[in-house]
């Protein structure tokens, strides 16, 4: 069996090294085990002096990201509480607008009805009692479309968060709106038809 020759001269190579740079640097090895406790006391002072200066900085980040979404939140709080309050405005303006036009039919009937009247009065007792009933539904038609219209502006200008659309629109006098210019129609209709 041979000996690992190489690996043997490599060792004590290896050794001899070891000692020539252990006994060169013991001086110096010593100055730095004096001087090194006062370095390392000054480095984790150092040290600690970042670790808060970074713990504030991220303390600072951290309340000026709260301050961002919690104004980010007021700010879309308000925009969905803006967004809110004007479709209620258009819905009370729809309303407005449908009123109006319930308006413009009872008196546009009842203008046509006028150019009819001739007729009607030449007609019979039942003719003119239909007429009569007609002109007076679509006058009635025609405040009661007036007064739901002034209904819904009073509850326009009184919008607030909790307002729900079926509040703005809605009305009694709305409603009637609508069937007394129907009766009425009807009425003048089968009035016309008597004479």
């Amino acid at each position: 069996m041979a000996l690992p020759w190489l690996r043997i001269i490599d060792g004590l190579l290896g050794a001899t090294d070891m000692v020539r740079l252990v006994r060169g640097r013991s001086a110096e090895t010593a100055r730095e085990a004096i001087d090194r406790p006062a370095a390392h006391g000054l480095e984790a002072r150092l040290a600690g002096v970042v670790v808060a200066a970074l713990k504030e900085a991220f303390d600072r980040d951290h309340q000026r990201l709260e301050i961002e979404r919690q104004r980010l939140d007021e700010e879309r709080l308000r925009a969905d509480r803006a967004m809110r309050l004007e479709l209620l405005r258009q819905s009370g303006d729809r309303e407005i607008g449908r009123l109006r036009l319930l308006a413009a039919v009872a008196a546009g009937a009842f203008l046509a009805s006028l150019f009819l009247v001739t007729r009607i009065v030449g007609g019979t007792m039942a003719a003119r009692t239909w007429c009569g009933l007609g002109w007076l539904l679509l006058v009635s038609a025609l405040a009661a479309s007036f007064s739901a219209q002034g209904a819904v502006a009073r509850r326009l200008t009184d919008l607030d968060a909790r307002s729900t659309v079926v509040e703005v629109t809605t009305s009694g006098a709305g409603t009637a709106a609508l069937w007394l210019v129907v009766l009425g129609l009807a009425s003048l209709a089968l009035g016309v038809l008597l004479a």
